[in-house]
C-alpha cells in the first residue's frame, strides 16, 4: 500500500522513496546488520582491533533490532483509528530527527572533547580513518533510535491525554506504548561497554528510564 509524505518515519522512506527499488523490510533490515556487521569484522581484523568487535557487533544488533521495531512501531499506529493531527505529529514533524541529531552531536562532542577514553581503550591512541567513519556511522544509526523512542513516547502521552479510542483501538495503542518500553530497553545492551563511562552510562540509562515512565503514563491515560 503506498503511502504520502508525512506518514512514514524518514528511515522507512529511504529505500521507499527510490524509484523503482521495491525492497521487504525483511531484506532491507537483513542487508543493513550484513553491510554494518561485515564492515566491522572486515576493519577489526584489518587493523587489528579485535577488542572492538565485540562492542560493535552488539552496536550493529542493537541498530537492527531498533529498526525492525520501526517498522512495526510505524506499520501499527498507522493502523489506528486516530486524527490527522496524531499521524502528523508522529510522523510529519519528523521531530524524531531533530532528536536524534541532537543527541549524536552530543555523544560526538563528549567522545572527541570531553573524554576520549573510551575511543583510546576500543581503537588506541591513533584511530584509523575507515574505523572512525563506519563507527561514526553505527552511532548515528544508535542515536537516531534513540530519537524516534523518546518522539514516540511523547507523542503516545499526548494521544492518550487528547484521544478517544475505541476498545480496540485503545488496546493496540497500550500494546505499542509497551513495545516501545521493550524497544528501548534493548539498547541496555551497550552498558556492559559503558561502565568506565558513567555520563555515556547515566545517559543510556536515563533514557531508557524516562521512555519507560511516559509510556507507563501513556498506557494508563489511554481513553477508552
Amino acid at each position: 500500500m503506498s503511502r504520502s509524505y508525512g506518514e512514514t518515519w524518514v528511515y522507512e522512506s529511504l529505500v521507499g522513496g527510490i524509484p523503482g527499488l521495491a525492497i521487504p523490510r525483511r531484506i532491507a533490515v537483513a542487508v543493513q546488520f550484513l553491510l554494518f556487521e561485515v564492515a566491522v569484522l572486515v576493519l577489526g581484523w584489518y587493523y587489528g582491533l579485535w577488542n572492538a568487535v565485540l562492542a560493535g557487533t552488539i552496536a550493529v544488533l542493537v541498530a537492527a533490532v531498533g529498526s525492525v521495531e520501526m517498522h512495526r512501531l510505524g506499520a501499527n499506529n498507522r493502523l489506528l483509528s486516530t486524527p490527522p493531527e496524531h499521524k502528523r505529529l508522529l510522523f510529519g514533524s519528523s521531530i524524531e530527527i531533530v532528536l536524534g541529531v541532537l543527541a549524536f552531536v552530543a555523544l560526538v562532542t563528549y567522545l572527541f572533547v570531553w573524554d576520549g577514553a573510551l575511543l583510546e581503550r576500543l581503537f588506541g591512541a591513533s584511530p584509523p580513518a575507515p574505523v572512525v567513519y563506519v563507527t561514526l556511522l553505527v552511532l548515528w544509526d544508535l542515536t537516531y533510535r534513540i530519537g524516534t523512542s523518546w518522539w514516540s513516547a511523547v507523542v503516545a502521552l499526548w494521544r492518550a491525554v487528547h484521544v478517544d479510542l475505541s476498545p480496540e483501538d485503545a488496546a493496540i495503542a497500550q500494546r505499542l506504548d509497551a513495545e516501545n518500553v521493550a524497544f528501548s530497553a534493548v539498547q541496555l545492551a551497550l552498558t556492559p561497554f559503558l561502565f568506565e563511562e558513567p555520563i555515556l552510562l547515566g545517559a543510556v540509562v536515563g533514557h531508557v528510564l524516562a521512555v519507560t515512565v511516559v509510556c507507563s503514563a501513556a498506557i494508563l491515560l489511554t481513553r477508552r
